[in-house]
């Protein structure tokens, strides 16, 4: 038996993980629009999207815990521009924010029209995560974020704020169950 500084018993501790930067964990995927997957305008359905930003996003916090990860719940996704059959979809992601066992992750989605080269900001969604440890499948500490640019700072920002929001609403509603 440990004993801690103060005689009593040391708690057993996690090791605190080293930091992991925001380029660490950024993703990129992408896939072409096929007929299956739109609606009868020949948009790429939304539940698709929905999808293949939960994958995308579900990349960069593996990336960052390596380890699994679960969705915790999704913030927000907002649908900016369709995405037409034949353009290619364009997923981007990174962690934003890490706190204990979770992180938030951003994703951006482009369309591009591989025949004009144009291409289009459709879709931005804000995921959170939960990782897993691999044996007990219970949630575990995840690696503290570094942030160095200014952008990684201000997103780093905002998902805190983001998170106070979330977790209000979460209380709130748990209170009138």
């Amino acid at each position: 038996m440990k004993r801690g500084a103060s005689g009593g018993v040391a708690k057993n501790r996690e090791p605190r993980a080293v930091g992991k930067t925001v380029k660490a964990s950024r993703s990129e995927m992408a896939e072409v629009v096929l007929p299956a997957d739109t609606n009868p305008l020949g948009k790429l359905l939304g539940g698709h999207v929905m999808h293949l930003v939960d994958v995308a996003a579900a990349m960069a916090a593996s990336r960052h815990s390596n380890s699994y990860v679960v969705t915790a719940s999704v913030d927000s996704i907002d649908f900016r521009n369709p995405i037409n059959v034949g353009e290619l979809v364009i997923l981007k992601s990174q962690v934003n924010r890490v706190f204990n066992t979770s992180m938030e992750v951003g994703v951006k989605v482009f369309s591009e029209n591989t025949l004009t080269d144009e291409r289009r900001h459709t879709t931005t969604a804000y995921v959170t995560f939960v990782a897993l440890d691999e044996f007990t499948r219970r949630p575990k500490r995840v690696p503290p974020l570094i942030v160095r640019t200014g952008e990684e700072t201000r997103r780093w920002r905002e998902a805190g704020e983001r998170r106070k929001v979330r977790l209000a609403l979460c209380f709130k509603k748990r209170a009138r169950d």
